[in-house]
């Protein structure tokens, strides 16, 4: 077992969307000073969160590229594209030249991995799906581990389920009537708590290690229409008529998340990184998202 380390002094969030910036707000509450990159700083809200502009039309401005220059750990939540990762593009040459640099992350996804008819999968499974969204984050990740291996340090993959939390749940799509009732008969799968991956994280950066690989999960993969109707029993909602998941009319993303069915055996990742989550299923997390305020009706 890895000897937990101290936390990195600095660390910089490429992508400050849902994930990065659940992380930046739990480290920041840890006394580390976060920065982190969006495509328009100016409709940053009052986080304390310094914010830069990384976008793939612009060259990095030199307030970026001093900030990469003093951080110690680097953590990407950009999506890739056809190339791999573009944040990683823009900023290589600054990454690799960065003294201060002990750390990196990559935020994945469990889709890299194909259908197992709902069966397991964890960090030995081989991570076999051919789609061409799976094909540009495993090229993303090999391009990270790259900088890693040749910087010589540590670095993460974090392969993750559906990410929820306050202000992106069930609840909100219900209240907003944008909730989709969609049903494959068999199907579960695994979600994750943005605050439980934020740990998670911060769990990895106290145990760095060479070319690690985690898969944070909840206790319990559950069909998708279980969850939909939980949220509607706990914000007293109607649930939409029922539609098959592979009907014609839904976009092939949609099609795609529901056409993988596997369920994710995260005990090695617990073992790992010593660390549990605190919501333990969907229910857990609802209720949080409950008594925050989510799933209220919008004023008429």
């Amino acid at each position: 077992m890895t000897t937990a380390a101290e936390l990195p002094q600095r660390v910089l969030i490429l992508g400050l969307g849902f994930a990065g910036r659940a992380l930046a707000l739990h480290l920041q509450s840890l006394g580390v000073a976060v920065a982190g990159t969006v495509r328009d700083p100016t409709a940053a809200p009052g986080d304390g969160i310094a914010r830069h502009r990384l976008h793939p039309d612009h060259a990095p401005d030199t307030a970026l590229l001093e900030a990469i220059a003093r951080t110690d750990a680097v953590l990407c939540s950009v999506p890739p594209d056809a190339e791999g990762d573009p944040a990683l593009r823009l900023l290589g040459p600054a990454l690799q030249a960065s003294p201060a640099l002990r750390w990196v992350g990559y935020l994945s996804s469990t889709g890299v991995y194909g259908d197992r008819g709902g069966g397991w999968v964890d960090t030995h499974s081989d991570a076999d799906a051919r789609d061409p969204v799976a094909l540009r984050r495993l090229l993303a990740e090999t391009q990270w581990r790259a900088l890693a291996d040749a910087r010589g340090i540590a670095s993460a993959t974090l392969r993750l389920p559906g990410l929820y939390g306050r202000g992106r749940n069930a609840l909100v799509r219900l209240a907003q009537g944008n909730a989709r009732h969609v049903v494959r008969p068999g199907l579960v799968f695994n979600r994750l708590h943005v605050d439980d991956l934020a740990e998670a994280v911060v769990a990895a950066m106290r145990r760095p290690a060479r070319d690690a690989l985690y898969l944070p999960a909840d206790d319990e993969p559950a069909p998708p229409q279980d969850v939909l109707a939980h949220a509607a029993r706990l914000g007293g909602f109607t649930l939409p008529p029922a539609v098959a998941w592979d009907d014609p009319g839904f976009e092939p993303m949609l099609r795609r998340f529901h056409a993988s069915n596997k369920r994710i055996d995260s005990r090695g990742t617990r073992q790992a990184l010593q660390w549990q989550p605190r919501f333990r299923s969907y229910r857990e997390g609802l209720a949080d998202a409950w008594e925050a305020g989510d799933g209220v009706m919008p004023a008429r």
